[in-house]
């Protein structure tokens, strides 16, 4: 009679027993299983190897348990405009999920507060953080993070930090483009409002503004330049400035979405038409400028696809140094798009034919 041991069942391959036949760590086996890219062409082999001579068959409660450390990324956020902020959560969030990332999300106030918050959340585990705007730009913030020796990801700065990978569009080109598009409609007085100044796309966006006018022969003047802050408080206190200009703008163009819906608000408090009396353009194409009326033509800033793809390459760079690899930090800069909706119209339908006057 065969001993009962003959009839047990052969115990099937755990990850460290391929790891212990490849000469390699579980998380580099779990990292081949997984198809990631940071595993070097030899090692992978050799993994590969191991696999189908011991015939292990990886299941999702083995992903888990060897993916114990599971990334955790932290983003830090002081934005006012809970439009941009929610499109910004959703495209994390969905990157998040499809990469079985944990995401963390924390508000704080700029300067020293940001600062002990990061430092909270490194402590607390996080392996990599994401810095919106104005954060983002924020050098004691940036010099903090990277002396905890943590990776972290600009989203929308108008001039990143060159030690922090980074998603942003063309601020610049982006602002002179809806300037071009206004001009193009006949309009010569226009007015702007800037957003934060704390935040560096209001000054490329400011800059685009200003370089359109030049090019179009068309003087700058600073009573059609409004601060803003890119809240809609700040919209409404901006509007009733330049509204109320002895010869106020035919079109105003606004450095967020926020900001240009406060102007049609005001706009129609003082019975202006909008398109018929004043042009309303805003940025960033968030819900809120197809929730007024009428609809507003905007820039399209691709926010949910930024935290898409700031999630995936940070997660990317969290792998790699976990695989003890070099990563370069790339400036992933996305289009921008034009979006024309019914709060635009030209100044000739408004003024009757007469030529369009210079400023």
């Amino acid at each position: 009679m065969k001993p009962l041991s003959a009839h047990r069942p052969a115990k099937a391959a755990t990850i460290r027993d391929v790891a212990a036949a490849a000469g390699v760590s579980a998380m580099t086996v779990s990292r081949v299983v997984n198809k990631e890219a940071t595993v070097r062409p030899g090692t992978r082999d050799r993994v590969l190897a191991a696999i189908e001579r011991l015939n292990y068959s990886p299941n999702l409660a083995a992903r888990i348990l060897t993916g114990a450390q599971q990334i955790r990324i932290g983003l830090l956020f002081t934005n006012p405009s809970t439009n941009y902020l929610s499109a910004l959560l959703v495209g994390g969030l969905d990157m998040a999920s499809q990469l079985n990332v944990q995401m963390i999300v924390q508000k704080c106030q700029p300067d020293n507060h940001a600062i002990a918050v990061a430092r909270q959340m490194i402590a607390s585990g996080i392996d990599g953080l994401m810095l919106p705007s104005p954060l983002c730009d924020s050098a004691a913030l940036i010099a903090a993070i990277i002396g905890e020796g943590i990776p972290a990801l600009a989203i929308g700065s108008g001039t990143p930090s060159p030690d922090l990978l980074a998603v942003s569009i063309d601020e610049f080109a982006a602002a002179r483009t809806m300037m071009r598009h206004i001009l193009s409609l006949g309009h010569r007085r226009i007015g702007f409002v800037v957003g934060n100044p704390d935040h560096s796309e209001s000054r490329r966006r400011l800059d685009g503004y200003r370089a359109a006018l030049r090019e179009a022969g068309v003087g700058v003047e600073d009573a059609l330049v409004a601060q803003g802050q890119f809240t809609y408080r700040s919209g409404l206190d901006a509007a009733e400035v330049l509204l109320d200009l002895a010869d106020r703008p035919s079109a105003i163009f606004a450095s967020n979405d926020d900001m240009a819906a406060a102007i049609v608000s005001v706009a129609h408090r003082k019975l202006l038409n909008i398109p018929g009396d004043l042009t309303v353009c805003g940025f960033d194409d968030t819900t809120l400028a197809t929730a007024i009326w009428p609809e507003l033509t905007t820039i399209r800033q691709p926010i949910a696809e930024m935290a898409r793809a700031g999630v995936e390459l940070l997660s990317a760079e969290i792998r790699s140094r976990r695989a003890g690899n070099a990563f370069a930090a790339p400036h992933l800069v996305l289009g921008h798009d034009l979006v024309r909706r019914q709060s635009e119209g030209t100044w000739s339908d408004r003024h009757e034919g007469d030529a369009p006057r210079k400023a």
